[in-house]
């Protein structure tokens, strides 16, 4: 039995500051009409969807900052995206979608939810690997606070059994580090979904900004090929209260091939259709884990967060 799946990428241009909830979920929708129109099954959206990258600034105002969160998850009802997520469900199509999320203890999350074609949830996870900085430095053209408004998430990486296949998520910075790929591909994984919201300006080190497109497939494609699974990335592109933010949404095979990629830096649906079984001809072979992998020789990398120089 053939076990394909037509995914779509909801790439999203830039969120305004000012943009309410309803107006961005219009963006979606629509999205989400034109991947029905192309029969897709599952469409990820990107990382921090439903607002503006509000990390970009320093927040003194606590009910201002808990604005870009969302208390409840989304499809929730009462929620700004019910109707999205229950017009998904209607339509066959799973979601995935990257926000901010406040709990009802006070933890600031940055999330991603993943529904099944009939809308069940498949599973909610947490980014790992959270970037940037926690002081205010105002100095910079835009901040990167990531460090201060998110909590690293203490749940690591899973995987579900969802669209016939096995499934991961990762968001954003956590698609820079191979132990992301490694410890999904080590739980069988075969697709993975990846929302970014990524500026082309890296202030710490500016020589790195031509490279950004360049470093962003690179990670994912290498993820890809060494672990033998597929990789969606969902991008949000554009400039974005005065930030430039990388576009390039693409779909990745095991083979470390992209099979489809965005060609605008704003709302756009990119489709492909994907097949699970092709995740064996790199998994049964180069990559058999079971056959080729060495633990005993990768001890540092669960007994050293830094690096140790020898004598």
């Amino acid at each position: 039995m053939s076990r394909e799946l037509t995914v779509g990428v909801a790439q999203l241009g830039p969120i305004a500051r000012s943009e309410t909830r309803a107006e961005v979920v219009d963006r979606l929708f629509t999205l989400l009409h034109e991947a029905h129109d192309q029969r897709v099954e599952l469409l990820v959206y990107p990382e921090l969807a439903l607002t503006t990258f509000f990390p970009r600034w320093w927040f003194e105002d606590e009910a201002e900052l808990d604005s870009f969160y969302e208390t409840e998850d989304p499809g929730t009802p009462g929620t700004a995206t019910e109707e999205l997520f229950k017009t998904a469900t209607e339509m066959g199509i799973g979601i995935h979608l990257g926000y901010a999320e406040l709990t009802a203890d006070r933890h600031r999350y940055n999330t991603a939810i993943l529904t099944e074609r009939d809308g069940s949830l498949v599973g909610k996870f947490r980014k790992v690997h959270i970037p940037g900085h926690e002081d205010h430095e105002p100095h910079r053209r835009f901040q990167h606070l990531e460090r201060r408004y998110f909590e690293e998430s203490q749940e690591g990486f899973q995987v579900w059994r969802a669209f016939d296949g096995i499934v991961g998520m990762a968001i954003c910075n956590d698609r820079r580090w191979p132990e992301t790929y490694r410890v999904m591909g080590l739980s069988g994984a075969e697709l993975v979904l990846i929302g970014y919201n990524t500026p082309l300006h890296y202030p710490p080190d500016p020589t790195q900004d031509p490279l950004q497109a360049f470093h962003n497939h690179l990670v994912m494609q290498s993820g890809a090929y060494q672990n033998g699974m597929w990789v969606v990335g969902a991008a949000k592109g554009g400039t974005e209260e005065g930030c430039e933010l990388l576009a390039h949404s693409c779909i990745i095979a095991p083979s470390g091939q992209i099979v489809a990629q965005a060609v605008t830096n704003g709302d756009e649906l990119i489709r492909a259709r994907i097949d699970f079984d092709m995740c064996r001809n790199y998994k049964e072979t180069l990559f058999d884990f079971d056959r080729y992998r060495r633990p005993e020789a990768y001890r540092q990398i669960i007994e050293r967060k830094g690096p140790v120089p020898p004598p």
